[in-house]
């Protein structure tokens, strides 16, 4: 199963409790009960989100309307034979979809790197002998022993802890480890806090112990930081959507105002056409083209010095 759901609080409840709300018990599952819930909940795997190719990833950052316009303005150059013009514009296309790729390729890069810190075999009790298994085939209410230098393979409520000390900086940030035992803790505990978890991913940094599986694959802690990476989406606040509207507003006023100053510097002025489609292009070189991925209040401002740049320079040509 690959959606998260919301479980109940076991750090804040006793290990017995936690045993009972997870129908377990200190010996282990049974061969049967475990064969049940590995249908039930599935493989304990991080969930894999659906990948593009390289090629698609990259032509996605293409998808803009501003990109559209400088990719025309550069098609027109190049028509004119205006070739530096032409490259200048597409290095700045280019170079605003590298970025874009850049970024999107981190964040993949971070889900593979978690993928690689969970653990690939486990001690657990089943039918009340001690076997390894595949991680993976752990399911809520199994009974897992640890032991110093173990990587924890699930999130485990301890129902027992000698000694027992943890690394999960990479959940909480933590680098010291932290002290970890069997009571419960206050249910609006950070993750920091919860002395009586042990997280999937984290490090046993001194000492044994024994806990019961609460969460497996995306339910996990870990499992909920993969699944933010894998959606990843632009930050919006009220400011950045205001923003956004009034740019995309704002671009297509001056293109309807070049395109109306070029026809009449054309047709009314009688002006060469190659000349004032440059003097407009050469301006629209000023279009926030990395407006995408970085999008910045000086957007509108430099938007605004675009417009009266094609104003300015259309009008002087037509009265020269």
């Amino acid at each position: 199963m690959t959606n998260q759901r919301d479980l109940p609080a076991y750090h804040a409840m006793p290990s017995v409790t936690a045993l009972d709300a997870l129908a377990s018990r200190s010996s282990g599952l049974e061969t049967g009960e475990y064969t049940r819930r590995l249908a039930e909940h599935g493989p304990n795997r991080l969930p894999e989100p659906p990948k593009r190719s390289p090629i698609l990833r990259f032509l996605s950052h293409f998808n803009n309307v501003l990109i559209y316009v400088l990719i025309a303005s550069a098609a027109v150059t190049a028509a004119l034979q205006h070739w530096v013009d032409t490259g200048v514009i597409l290095a700045v296309v280019i170079v605003n979809a590298v970025i874009g790729y850049i970024q999107e390729g981190r964040a993949e890069q971070a889900m593979d790197a978690i993928r690689g810190m969970l653990a690939p075999r486990s001690a657990v009790l089943r039918d009340g002998r001690r076997i390894s298994v595949d991680a993976s085939d752990l399911v809520p209410g199994d009974i897992v022993l640890v032991e110093a230098g173990d990587r924890v393979p699930a999130d485990l409520r301890l129902i027992e802890a000698r000694g027992l000390k943890a690394e999960e900086a990479i959940l909480t940030g933590e680098s010291v480890p932290v002290d970890k035992g069997t009571a419960p803790v206050t249910e609006d505990a950070a993750l920091g806090d919860r002395s009586s978890m042990l997280f999937s991913g984290t490090l046993v940094a001194a000492g044994a112990g024994r806990g019961v599986v609460a969460a497996t694959a995306a339910d996990t802690q870990i499992g909920r930081i993969s699944g933010m990476l894998g959606r990843v989406e632009t930050l919006t606040t009220p400011l950045v959507a205001q923003m956004d509207r009034f740019a995309r507003w704002l671009t297509v006023f001056i293109l309807i105002v070049a395109a109306s100053l070029l026809i009449y510097g054309y047709f009314v002025g009688h002006l060469p056409f190659a000349d004032l489609f440059m003097a407009v292009a050469r301006r629209e070189n000023g279009l926030p083209t990395g407006y995408g991925p970085a999008r910045s209040p000086q957007i509108a401002q430099r938007v605004a010095i675009t417009g009266s740049q094609v104003s300015t320079v259309v009008l002087h040509n037509h009265t020269a």
